[in-house]
């Protein structure tokens, strides 16, 4: 098939090292940024924080994060122009979805006077709340269709990137709590643009599972 954007799916990998001479246009990145802000979520909570780390500094604290694990990702911190630390609200209430619910009215998607009905959906997130107040199982999933929309737009501007579960989600969640402010990060994501001689996954064709194994049409 030829389409721009299989062409763009097809040559996007995972960066497994970067030219650390390279780093991202602002205006590429002001693209992205803007498209994750724009990604999709269930009642459009848009339960995410997003914590991009691009001084020596960030990259420094991040990168002592690896002492006791996930040694082989640790080269991406300094190599790649960025790493994104992708973070969900593990205990998101009806006071944040009113944040959603207002940013409605002043943009003219609600009406001030159905700003109570506009509460209905709420009950979706309840029905994910556990008795504690947990919904973190609810509010990761958003925020992984927030990253998959994220590795789309990186393919489209053809910018590189590696998504790493590979970090020490303690070790991390401690050195940016401040920045995280309550809000749990079990996944970061690098991107740059790869070595063309050191990336040996770029070399390598794309591999993916048939579609006849994969879809089901009815």
């Amino acid at each position: 098939m030829t389409h721009p954007i299989i062409e763009d799916l097809t040559s996007r990998h995972t960066v497994k090292k970067y030219d650390a001479s390279r780093k991202v246009p602002a205006a590429d990145l002001d693209i992205l940024f803007e498209a994750m802000r724009l990604s999709a979520s269930s009642i459009n909570s848009q339960p995410w924080k997003f914590i991009v780390l691009e001084s020596d500094a960030a990259k420094t604290r991040m990168s002592k994060t690896f002492v006791t694990m996930h040694e082989y990702n640790k080269k991406h911190v300094f190599d790649s122009s960025q790493v994104i630390l992708f973070a969900h609200n593990p205990k998101y209430t009806r006071d944040d979805y009113a944040k959603v619910v207002d940013k409605g009215i002043e943009d003219k998607r609600i009406s001030l006077e159905n700003r109570a009905s506009a509460f209905g959906v709420y009950l979706f997130a309840e029905l994910n709340t556990a008795e504690n107040g947990d919904t973190s199982t609810w509010t990761k999933a958003q925020t992984y269709l927030a990253l998959g929309n994220t590795l789309h737009v990186l393919a489209r501007l053809k910018i590189d990137s590696t998504p790493m579960e590979g970090i020490d989600i303690e070790l991390v969640n401690k050195e940016f709590s401040e920045e995280l402010d309550g809000y749990q990060c079990d996944v970061a994501l690098a991107i740059g643009y790869h070595h063309p001689e050191e990336d040996f996954n770029a070399k390598l064709p794309k591999s993916r599972l048939a579609l006849s194994e994969i879809l089901v049409r009815i």
